[in-house]
């Protein structure tokens, strides 16, 4: 199978009179090798189903068809659509989809084809970086069946995702990550690879669904409303950046969970988010 390079792009795009969008973060895959290593960090088996969200003009489609993924390609861009769909028109395992992966009715589109109710999806997808960390907390909070994920964002963005307590990266959603998912850096990309190349060096994280959350707690509303006021002030102590959630009960609700007031929010892994949580129950 021929996957798409810089000339074929290029050549696409006048085709079709398209100029890549900088609103909405377009930077086309241009190198087959980077496609195909993405496809086997995912870890595609033929026959297997993966929802592809923001396919842009299939440089990446085309190298989860050759794998023999049955491939679900959720594109935004109404104007994208017809090269998109010129570039797979020979792949019978690829359905084209066009909808916005922030609202888009994710149990309605994996219901979708010759599947079983409770088969396992993969995401594997080149996210827009504006949008990639939304998208992703969408992907975990919501949709089981979607049991791993290897996506590429901006480098920062994966480094956040897949941040371990007590490092820069590590904040709020690192934490939320770590409820749902086993998340991982599996490389870096650089710029050159993209057309047109972005100013960021991209990085591809492999997230890989727990089968139950590692810690258990009584709301995980709860547990999330902590760590967002945890975090929203992380040079304070949490002594203080937790009233607004925990009022006067702020000091003793810590000392119950066995973390000191005087702690940061970086410092507490998501064991010692979970404590707290139940001891704020």
């Amino acid at each position: 199978m021929q996957l798409l390079t810089p000339a074929s792009i290029a050549e696409l795009l006048e085709r079709h009179g398209l100029r890549p969008s900088r609103a909405l973060g377009q930077h086309y895959l241009a190198d087959p090798n980077t496609a195909r290593r993405i496809v086997r960090l995912a870890g595609v088996q033929t026959g297997d189903p993966v929802l592809e969200i923001g396919p842009g003009i299939g440089s990446l489609t085309l190298a989860l068809a050759e794998a023999g993924a049955r491939v679900t390609a959720l594109e935004l861009d109404r104007h994208v659509l017809p090269a998109l769909e010129e570039v797979v028109l020979d792949e019978p395992g690829v359905r084209v989809v066009q909808g916005d992966a922030l609202d888009v009715d994710l149990a309605g589109l994996l219901d979708v084809g010759p599947f079983d109710a409770g088969q396992r999806w993969s995401v594997v997808a080149n996210l827009p970086y504006n949008v990639a960390t939304p998208i992703v907390v969408r992907l975990l909070e919501t949709e089981p069946r979607v049991s791993s994920l290897l996506v590429m964002v901006q480098r920062e963005v994966g480094e956040r995702l897949a941040a371990a307590p007590g490092s820069k990266a590590y904040g709020a959603v690192s934490v939320k990550v770590a409820y749902f998912a086993a998340a991982h850096v599996q490389g870096v990309v650089s710029p050159n690879v993209f057309f047109p190349p972005p100013k960021v060096e991209s990085a591809l994280v492999r997230l890989d669904r727990h089968a139950e959350p590692p810690v258990s707690v009584p709301s995980t509303d709860q547990l999330f409303a902590l760590v967002r006021a945890g975090f929203s002030q992380r040079r304070k102590m949490l002594r203080r950046a937790l009233q607004p959630v925990l009022h006067d009960t702020t000091t003793a609700t810590l000392e119950r969970a066995g973390i000191a007031p005087t702690a940061r929010a970086e410092q507490l892994d998501l064991a010692a988010w979970a404590a707290l949580a139940r001891a704020a129950a």
